[in-house]
């Protein structure tokens, strides 16, 4: 999307529409049209706006909005000081006051560029197309020279996807002003969404020739490559900024990454080294260098680089799982685990470091160490519902399934709307043969979300197996298969229901295109048996069998229905 943060168009709002200096984003704003200092109407309210700009520029914006309310009460009729207070809401994030008192003044002042301006860009804000467009227009009706609100004008409508109305205004935008930066810029923003991408790499190379300082369009144009997979291009591009502008280490760290994802590790170590002669203990310099060694599959260099931040720094949770991560993958259990282990409680990354370790001990065949291990983090950590389900799997591969389902139970407890305890706890009850609370639990999660497609598969394939419901079923697992189209196991349910309902026909051709997606699924290959047996395709329906017993040559199931085929020989 174009926008996909509706701050930033609020803090370019503060930044052009009310024509704060040095803000920067303009190559050439219309400022005469907008006033730069309050009136001097009002001594009282000059005194309150300074305090304002003040307590604004010192990020007390509370403090500020009291100030600019004094500010504005002094000189009621100040367009300039209502644009300025709707604007401080905005940035505390309060769209209701905001637009609230911001309609209030638009009521009494229809004809004000300030306040049509503002109000067209927070209701591009909060995706009132209709309003956004009405206030820009008005805009452009007073003042048809007007650049921030054709530019407005153009983003929302880009916003709708009306790109042929959109790059309109944006010609009339530049027709105004052939050079000016940010119409040319979100041009090209709206050529790349409407996926224009050699005309969008024109405009922001247009961009950058007129500015070559100009990051947002060196940033665009860069993941214009990357998404093409030009990575050579993008790696260039930032070479040519870095020849001006050798300080940018984000930058140079930009180009090492793209370097090391084109596999040019040679040269991305170069990048990277670069960087550490001016910065020698650049964190992410390192991170950087030691997940370039892990990739290469140089393990002991990437050990190597994570430990030495962490002797600096022993608190740095991340490299440490980092090294943790480093030793797993050499095999070397006792010290991954200890690194695991090391993680702080108050971590992030604590639940997850838990969850390893307690994969490697159930890998070195300690299942006990595994369940006590993540007892103890459930302890100190309860509000880690990924700690409760991993817990839960544990003890269902001990077999203790009452010690599983109340371990899901006092996850629901804690966090009733997790999904995932529901689900999990729903196959659990299918698995312990209570139906009725299986299909109760797997009802709780679609009314957590209506459009869980494996929920939805769940409850109509169950369905199916007990030959109940089956026009609900088949509702259902076509309402899943809508959600995911190429879920094999959703396409043999369908398959599966349409067998029970006597429509043998339609059974196959699913069941056969399930198996296609999962040839090794044994579960469908027993489905498509049945039906070649009720069809009397017996070669069929033995290839089938003979099909599961390669996989699993203990399959019962597989074993019975090719005795009754062959009668018994085989």
């Amino acid at each position: 999307m174009m926008r996909n943060q509706k701050t930033y168009f609020i803090l370019m709002l503060v930044c052009v529409a009310l024509s704060l200096s040095g803000c920067g984003l303009w190559r050439k704003a219309p400022v005469e049209k907008h006033p730069v200092a309050v009136p001097e109407k009002s001594a009282s309210a000059a005194y309150h706006y300074s305090l304002a700009v003040i307590l604004r520029l010192d990020s007390r914006l509370q403090e500020a909005t009291e100030e600019m309310k004094k500010a504005w009460e002094a000189d009621p009729d100040s367009a300039y000081l209502a644009t300025e207070l709707i604007s401080i809401y905005a940035q505390q994030g309060d769209m209701k006051n905001a637009l609230a008192f911001g309609e209030e003044m638009l009521s009494k002042n229809p004809n004000s560029v300030e306040l049509n301006l503002i109000m067209g860009s927070l209701y591009l804000n909060v995706e009132d197309y209709d309003k956004a467009i009405g206030a820009d227009k008005k805009v452009i009706e007073i003042d048809p020279k007007n650049l921030i609100a054709h530019l407005y004008l153009a983003i929302t409508y880009a916003e709708e996807k009306k790109f042929d109305k959109s790059e309109e205004t944006f010609k009339k935008m530049l027709k105004i002003d052939p050079e000016n930066l940010m119409g040319i810029y979100y041009y090209a923003k709206m050529l790349t969404q409407a996926n224009r991408l050699e005309e969008a790499e024109k405009m922001l190379k247009k961009a950058m020739s007129l500015n070559p300082y100009f990051e947002m369009a060196l940033f665009d144009l860069s993941a214009l490559y990357e998404n093409q997979n030009k990575l050579d291009k993008a790696v260039d591009l930032y070479r040519s900024y870095l020849a001006i502008n050798p300080s940018r280490i984000g930058l140079r760290m930009k180009t090492g990454e793209l370097l090391m994802k084109g596999k040019k590790y040679d040269e991305a170590q170069k990048e990277f080294q670069e960087i550490l002669k001016f910065d020698p203990d650049n964190r992410e310099v390192k991170i950087a260098l030691g997940l370039m060694y892990y990739d290469m599959n140089r393990i002991d260099a990437a050990i190597e680089e994570f430990a030495s931040i962490l002797s600096k720094n022993p608190q740095d949770h991340k490299v440490r799982y980092l090294l943790a991560n480093a030793y797993e993958e050499k095999k070397d259990n006792p010290s991954a685990l200890a690194e695991y282990k090391k993680i702080s409680v108050s971590s992030d990354l604590f639940a997850s470091a838990q969850i390893r370790a307690g994969f490697i001990l159930k890998k070195d065949n300690n299942l006990s160490g595994a369940i006590a291990l993540i007892e103890n983090a459930i302890r100190q950590r309860k509000d880690q519902i990924s700690l409760h389900l991993f817990l839960s799997s544990l003890y269902e591969e001990a077999q203790d399934l009452k010690a599983a389902e109340n371990v899901l139970r006092e996850g629901i407890g804690i966090s009733p709307e997790t999904l995932e305890l529901h689900y999990a706890l729903g196959v659990l009850y299918e698995k312990t043969d209570r139906f009725e609370q299986s299909i109760s639990e797997m009802k709780k999660v679609l009314e957590i979300d209506p459009e869980n497609a494996e929920a939805l598969n769940f409850i109509g394939y169950s369905y199916a197996e007990r030959n109940i419901n089956l026009d609900e079923a088949e509702t259902m697992i076509l309402r899943a298969m809508e959600l995911k189209p190429d879920n094999g196991y959703f396409i043999d349910s369908l398959g599966w229901v349409y067998f029970k309902k006597n429509k043998v026909n339609q059974a196959l051709k699913y069941l056969k295109q399930a198996h296609d997606l999962l040839p090794e699924e044994v579960e469908i290959m027993l489905h498509l048996a049945d039906v070649y047996m009720s069809l009397n395709k017996v070669k069929e329906a033995k290839e089938m069998c003979e099909k599961v017993l390669k996989i699993d040559s203990q399959n019962k199931i597989a074993q019975q229905k090719l005795e009754e085929l062959t009668g018994g020989k085989r």
